[in-house]
């Protein structure tokens, strides 16, 4: 079931991931780079996206540690989202796994949209609910419409993942949180999360290509750490513009071949 790492393989994913993990550090939208070129170089669709998201994750367990001196969350919301987001990503994950080879081909155009779209607009998606929270009466929305949210983006992280950081950013502005380095960290630590815990399925079920995620998790580490020294003396823009360049070019090209 696996592709066998041939040494062009190995090259192109490491590169890509080491890319990758400098985006995430900065921009985000690392997975628009590492999930095609997992399935270009001949990796299983379902096994390419659990081979990411396990990648990816322990990548973006160093930037997670950064953020923890901003972790000055209440600790019963801290709790209670961080159930919801493990509960929500179990679901994903096992809903990937029972979802045939051939429906979830059939999906990637639509899920790398939806992600794409995601990624465009996600400032102003969060500047829109902002605004919303600043007109509103209230100081803050009910904590269980936020855990109904958060539920729900956690269910998309399990089984895909892409612009579920963005989402969560947006939907917890709602929450009173003024440090924008809090609202990062929260995110951090319910998106590491939703990853790790999705994780555990995919383990038990077999579907990670194991060599691709050790040497993957490798390079998006190391781009993370010395790419995001040199990317953020880049106009953050740039940077973003040239993601979503990426992901709609991946989004067309799945369409076209998917």
């Amino acid at each position: 079931m696996l592709q066998h790492l041939t040494l062009i393989n190995t090259l192109l994913l490491f590169s890509t991931a080491f890319i990758a993990g400098g985006l995430n550090a900065v921009a985000g939208g690392g997975s628009f780079i590492t999930f095609p070129v997992l399935i270009f170089t001949g990796v299983q669709p379902i096994v390419a996206n659990a081979t990411n998201n396990t990648a990816l994750w322990v990548a973006a367990l160093a930037s997670a540690r950064a953020y923890r001196d901003n972790l000055d969350i209440e600790r019963r919301k801290l709790l209670l989202l961080c159930g919801i987001s493990i509960l929500g990503a179990i679901i994903g994950s096992m809903a990937l796994l029972y979802t045939s080879a051939d429906v979830f081909k059939k999906l990637i155009p639509y899920l790398l949209l939806l992600a794409t779209l995601i990624f465009t607009f996600g400032e102003p998606l969060k500047a829109w609910f902002q605004r919303q929270r600043q007109k509103s009466s209230f100081e803050s929305p009910p904590l269980f419409n936020i855990m109904v949210a958060q539920l729900v983006i956690s269910i998309y992280g399990g089984f895909f993942g892409a612009g579920a950081g963005i989402l969560m950013l947006a939907t917890l502005t709602f929450l009173g949180i003024k440090n924008i380095h809090s609202i990062n960290a929260f995110k951090m630590f319910l998106g590491s999360c939703i990853n790790g815990v999705a994780i555990i399925p995919f383990v038990i079920a077999g579907v990670i290509a194991w060599p691709q995620a050790i040497l993957m998790a490798v390079g998006g580490s190391l781009g993370g750490y010395f790419c995001a020294r040199y990317a953020r003396r880049l106009e953050p823009s740039l940077i973003k513009r040239f993601v979503i360049v990426v992901a709609f070019s991946m989004t067309i090209y799945f369409f076209i071949h998917g």
